[in-house]
């Protein structure tokens, strides 16, 4: 892999950019050339840089060092309309929508359509539906944002981006909440995208989809540039061991343990988006459900966390029946729930990582109302440490973490509240190959521990690598249940839990 590049013909370059805040040095001397129609793959781990130096692009930062090209010209953003302005628009991995605009007000925010000093709302909704027809995204440019489903707001971020006409599209983790089926339209948008000329940079730790659509791959590793070299030349061991700086030997270290007794229950449960669901989890079990988003596997988590009302069915908890009216008594008795959207449901972003780490645990801290503030900062330190949370300080707010560190960051949160049952939903959207081996490693030496995990995740090499069991949803029931004999064995296949997931027979 080349380490330095000729610059001429390039779209974007970025040269001996450098960026640090306070003690940390985020980017030292780091390169990037980005083609016109290109797909270039931008990897790295988590806080190695990558959506740093792409913040600096579009004007959120600016460098300490380096300069910048576009188009043929000097190249300087003054903030993110600046940037949209001069033919830059970037899909930010953690969506920040607003939940009380229209789908039509959110794609053009700061580019609304006017009739002299008024807003054209007519035209600008008219606007708007051609283009979500064009997307086959399947609701009116009036409907609200606040009543669309994660998966949904990612794709009006993506919608928002494209319509922008951009040179440059700047993509950091644009499927981390797509099905199979999203995720296989955005890479329509992006091939016609590059047959028209426009650059594509994507950031993605999904392997997969980098050599499906990728052309070209640079990696960061530390804040620093490691390479540039057509994805054709360099094969996928050879990207992580880059990543890394080290070969990762076992992707899914899922280590079989003993299987104890039922630790939850769930019988004829129903609720918004799931009807007749029942399914047992057992002491040291990890069990896996998949299906496409949308399909109730989240719902139905949320039902049983208590962020959502059981409609009819009962849930046992180590032979208590339950019945939660919020979190928090389901915390209480044991159960805990790392949500799909962190940001809403994981974390206090501006308080720092000791407070989001230890807020569930407090009263086991407390002496009265003192807080044990020695006991506190040893415990998150240590168990930050475990999950190698990489922050200067626990003092940090966990705004200033990347996307997979403050994934880190809820991980922690949850486990040192010692749960009985574990509900990990996505657990490793937006995390490095890295930092998932070592969160699946945690997941095996738990449930060694004699905790049942329940995993709902997008992703099939995941749930057919960490899981001793697969329950399918499809259109919010049940369609199959796979065992994990099934997998190693070859008989239970990508294809065969798809077609559950899509309701084939």
């Amino acid at each position: 892999m080349d380490s330095t590049q000729n610059t001429s013909g390039y779209i974007l370059s970025c040269e001996g950019i450098s960026k640090s805040f306070g003690g940390t040095q985020a980017l030292k001397n780091v390169q990037l050339h980005v083609k016109p129609g290109e797909v270039h793959a931008l990897l790295g781990e988590n806080g190695a840089g990558k959506s740093t130096l792409m913040k600096i692009v579009i004007g959120l930062y600016r460098q300490d060092q380096g300069t910048m090209t576009f188009d043929g010209k000097p190249y300087q953003a003054h903030g993110p309309v600046d940037a949209i302005k001069s033919g830059i628009s970037m899909i930010h991995q953690e969506l920040n929508p607003e939940p009380h605009l229209t789908i039509a007000e959110s794609i053009f925010l700061n580019r609304e359509d006017t009739r002299g000093i008024f807003l054209n709302k007519k035209k600008q909704n008219e606007r708007t539906q051609k283009i979500l027809d064009d997307f086959g995204f399947p609701y009116p440019a009036t409907t609200m944002i606040r009543d669309l489903k994660l998966a949904d707001v990612q794709m009006v971020e993506i919608i928002r981006a494209v319509s922008t006409n951009a040179k440059l599209i700047i993509m950091d983790e644009p499927t981390s909440s797509l099905d199979e089926q999203e995720t296989q339209h955005l890479f329509r948008v992006i091939r016609n995208l590059r047959e028209q000329g426009v650059a594509i940079i994507y950031i993605s730790h999904r392997m997969a989809e980098i050599y499906e659509i990728c052309d070209t791959v640079s990696v960061f590793r530390d804040g620093e540039f490691i390479g540039t070299s057509p994805l054709a030349d360099v094969s996928n061991d050879d990207l992580i061991a880059m990543m890394v700086g080290r070969k990762v030997e076992n992707q899914f270290p899922k280590v079989d343990c003993p299987i104890g007794d039922v630790v939850f229950k769930a019988e004829h449960i129903s609720g918004d988006g799931f009807e007749d669901i029942s399914f047992e989890v057992h002491a040291g079990e990890i069990l896996g459900f998949s299906g496409l988003v949308g399909s109730g596997r989240s719902e139905t988590m949320k039902a049983i966390f208590g962020m959502d009302p059981i409609s009819s069915g009962k849930i046992y908890l180590n032979g208590e029946e339950l019945h939660f009216k919020h979190p928090s008594e389901a915390i209480k008795k044991g159960i805990c729930m790392v949500n799909e959207d962190r940001k809403n449901f994981g974390l206090c972003l501006l308080r720092s990582i000791r407070e989001n780490v230890s807020l569930p645990s407090l009263p086991e801290r407390q002496k009265g109302l003192l807080l044990n503030q020695r006991r506190e900062k040893k415990e998150v330190e240590e168990v930050s440490k475990n999950l190698t949370l990489k922050a200067a300080s626990i003092e940090h707010t966990a705004y200033s973490l990347s996307g997979g560190n403050q994934q880190k960051v809820v991980l922690s949160k949850w486990l040192m509240a010692e749960p009985k049952l574990l509900i990990l939903d996505e657990p490793t959207r937006g995390v490095d190959v890295g930092a998932k081996a070592e969160i699946y490693t945690l997941m095996s030496k738990f449930a060694a521990e004699g905790m049942a995990i329940i995993m709902v995740s997008s992703e099939l090499p995941e749930i057919m690598g960490m899981s001793d069991r697969v329950i399918v949803y499809h259109e919010g029931s049940i369609s199959g249940e796979i065992m994990r004999e099934e997998i190693v064995s070859g008989k239970a296949t990508q294809e065969v839990i798809l077609s559950k997931a899509f309701g084939v027979a």
